[in-house]
């Protein structure tokens, strides 16, 4: 959402980007053009946890409706009366808050084209019918979200998202045409839909946004000069690094797995271990492996992601880490975990060929045997060389995307040009 912010301010657009009085307090941005307000959602910061979100939620969407519509009144009489509001996908609800107080609104989707459109399709039924006519790039990705079978109430929540869709004007996606441009189309013929991403640091990518280096937040303080001074001693492409996000937790006998397949693949490695599953790793392992390994709590993941030494990048699939990964080039050791990750990382081996997939044991566990398989597979095989080969070549679509007159950059300027004459 602020990397958007940042594109929109680079068109002119003057932005407020709205966050929560539960959620931590946010980093300050460095763009003039970005004002931060926070708006109570009437709990305190920490205060709703994974344990009592769902019976918090009534009261959270009740109160922050009333929060949200308050400042839009009290801006509405400012110097910048708002125009438009967007909000994440997950709440639909803030849609009708916009409308009635007399702006338009759009939903921002943080996960990619095809998991939209297969969800889309369950919500107007047409999964339950034969699948011609879809696009098939979509295919791919349709079993593993069925194996995943989600709840009831978990995929109603997600269903949600999609309750007003065919009232809206816009709807943005963190992705770009050409990385699925056959399921973009199809979209785009259902839905007003405007590919906006990827939504990385413009440093990274087109370096047109001056001052652009990070996404200016972080949930956890990362480790940064102990990591980047670690990698500046290693050669170009010997290093695998491994992450699996901020919420994922995996279990001891995985970790132990991991641990020893990465000893065992013989390549250096950097393995962010949360504090709190630190004590899941196998006695003495970070000592007998200091010469070959680093374990930190946290890491400025971009940074470490474009540094010349990593060679892979062993991720749960979570959407920002693999178009992280993407736009830098770097191959991918899929380790889905849930959700949409495992599409991912269905897409990330089978279609686009920027990686390997793990595959589990009969328990569900990935052996060490097949960790250090996959990675030897990145970072000795031809295999390997093939996938670095592609790899490069979604970078180079990466940053012509959001390059001036890039795709995700003309969708950007019209919707810019639409607020403006409004």
């Amino acid at each position: 959402m602020l990397q958007f912010c940042k594109r929109l301010a680079s068109k002119g657009v003057r932005v407020t980007l709205i966050t929560t009085s539960s959620t931590p307090e946010f980093t300050q941005t460095q763009s003039s053009s970005i004002i931060v307000e926070r708006i109570s959602d009437g709990f305190k910061e920490g205060e709703i946890t994974q344990e009592n979100v769902e019976k918090l939620f009534g009261q959270f969407i009740s109160n922050l409706s009333q929060s949200l519509a308050d400042l839009i009144d009290k801006q509405t009489g400012s110097k910048y009366p708002p125009k438009f509001l967007v909000y994440d996908a997950a709440m639909p609800w803030a849609l009708d808050v916009a409308r009635r107080c007399g702006i338009d609104g759009a939903p921002l989707c943080t996960t990619n084209m095809a998991v939209h459109a297969i969800y889309y399709l369950v919500r107007q039924g047409q999964l339950k019918h034969p699948l011609e006519g879809l696009p098939s790039m979509l295919l791919p990705g349709i079993s593993d979200l069925q194996n995943e079978s989600p709840d009831e109430a978990r995929l109603n929540e997600i269903l949600n998202q999609f309750s007003n869709i065919h009232r809206l004007n816009f709807l943005f996606v963190n992705t770009f045409d050409k990385l699925e441009d056959e399921v973009v189309k199809w979209m785009e013929r259902q839905l007003p839909v405007k590919t906006i991403g990827p939504t990385i640091p413009s440093m990274y990518l087109d370096k047109r946004l001056e001052d652009d280096k990070g996404y200016g937040l972080s949930l956890f303080k990362p480790n940064t000069e102990a990591c980047i001074n670690w990698l500046d001693s290693k050669e170009t492409a010997s290093v695998v690094y491994v992450s699996f996000g901020s919420w994922c937790g995996l279990g001891e006998e995985q970790m132990e797995e991991i641990a020893w397949g990465l000893k065992r693949s013989n390549s250096y490695f950097l393995w962010v271990v949360k504090e709190s599953e630190e004590k899941k790793l196998p006695n003495n392992f970070i000592e007998e492996t200091s010469q070959k390994g680093l374990v930190v709590s946290w890491s400025p993941q971009l940074e470490v992601l474009a540094h010349k030494s990593v060679g892979c990048f062993m991720t749960h699939c979570g959407w920002n880490s693999t178009l992280e990964a993407l736009s830098l080039g770097v191959p991918l050791v899929a380790m889905p975990q849930y959700s949409e990750q495992k599409m991912n990382a269905k897409f990330i081996a089978d279609v686009w060929e920027i990686g390997v997939r793990v595959r589990v044991n009969e328990k569900g566990i990935v052996t060490k045997e097949e960790i250090e398989k996959c990675v030897r597979q990145i970072m000795e095989g031809e295999r390997g060389q093939q996938i670095k080969g592609n790899s490069q070549k979604f970078k180079k679509l990466a940053k012509e995307a959001v390059d001036d007159g890039g795709s995700s950059d003309k969708n950007i300027h019209e919707f810019v040009a639409k607020l403006a004459s409004t």
